[in-house]
């Protein structure tokens, strides 16, 4: 990734945080959280990772949204950005955090002793 495409892709992700608390206000996005940014080489599409605290059953949802808002998302982000054309928005679910935080679970069960539970170690 070059530095263009890097500080393309923090602006883009520092912007849509700011649109998503002050000109979207769908109680659906509350607890959302921009994780990360990946821009093409040709600045045309970027790729917007995705978290969320109302958990695993909401994720669809907040992509379906998001993606129904492109329009406008684009249309906020053009003269935020300074580009000639706004790249083209796809929005992914980042589970990083999740995972970490099972990781976290299932260590502090094993240090302290206590079972795991077969229908866990599934999740």
């Amino acid at each position: 990734m070059s530095k263009r495409t890097e500080r393309v892709a923090d602006l883009i992700r520092r912007e849509l945080m700011d649109i998503f608390m002050r000109k979207m206000r769908d109680p659906r996005l509350s607890f959302l959280s921009v994780t990360g940014v990946e821009v093409s080489a040709d600045l045309g599409s970027a790729k917007v990772w995705l978290s969320s605290l109302d958990g695993a059953e909401k994720r669809v949802e907040i992509v379906k949204v998001l993606t129904h808002a492109v329009p406008f998302l684009r249309r906020e982000l053009a003269p935020r950005l300074g580009l000639r054309e706004v790249p083209e928005l796809r929005f992914a679910y980042d589970e990083s955090i999740e995972r970490g935080a099972r990781v976290e679970d299932l260590l502090r069960k094993i240090h302290e002793g206590t079972p795991i539970e077969d229908d866990e170690e599934d999740a």
